[in-house]
């Protein structure tokens, strides 16, 4: 059985315990539109696989006819959410251009090098597309989540806020960072060009 002292001892210890923790780490809230962002990001590393696929099937990057198949789907369901449909277009060419951008990126990499840290065997495409399909609906789906947001003046600080905090996160190096801030550049209603 502990002692009254002992006991005492051990509530102080713990107590301080907790508050030098408290004090050392504080509290920090992720953005409200890090899903999002993040959702972007995590679609955007999607580049590596399917360029490898295209590089190993002679493939093109560019799919004009697929792209806007899958943009007016996009529109489609947009407009079933009650989300502009003008507004999900520009926001998915906005992430199919910076991916097509780190294909193209891998595509010089791989010729520029003779091919030798080309990929020798082609990826599952069905799968990538299966993962972009996924993170298509998770994107709209966090569209329409912070809609308000995204359309009032703090969307351009919550936004910058969440791209460092996945750039961070996903340690993105400088390729992918710029590819980031292409995606997400139209996800702001009230800035410029948007």
């Amino acid at each position: 059985m502990c002692s009254p002292r002992s006991v005492f001892v051990a509530g102080a210890v713990l107590a301080s315990l907790v508050v030098a923790g408290t004090v050392a780490t504080p509290a920090r809230a992720d953005s409200p539109l890090l899903g999002l962002v993040d959702a972007a990001a995590e679609r955007l590393e999607i580049a590596d696989p399917v360029a490898a696929f295209k590089w190993s099937t002679q493939g093109a990057i560019e799919d004009p006819a697929r792209v806007e198949q899958e943009l007016s789907e996009l529109a489609e369901r947009a407009a079933a959410e009650q989300i502009d449909p003008d507004y999900v277009t520009r926001v998915f060419r906005d992430q199919i251009s910076a991916t097509e951008a780190i294909e193209y990126s891998r595509f010089a990499d791989w010729k520029l090098d003779g091919g030798t840290t080309a990929p020798t065997a082609p990826p599952d495409l069905t799968a990538s597309r299966a993962v972009i399909d996924t993170l298509n609906t998770k994107i709209l789906s966090q569209i329409a989540a912070n809609w308000s947001l995204l359309d009032s003046p703090s969307c351009a600080a919550e936004l910058q806020r969440a791209g460092a905090e996945t750039i961070r996160a996903r340690h993105f190096d400088n390729l992918y960072q710029r590819a980031l801030t292409t995606a997400t550049r139209s996800y702001c209603t009230n800035l410029p060009g948007a």
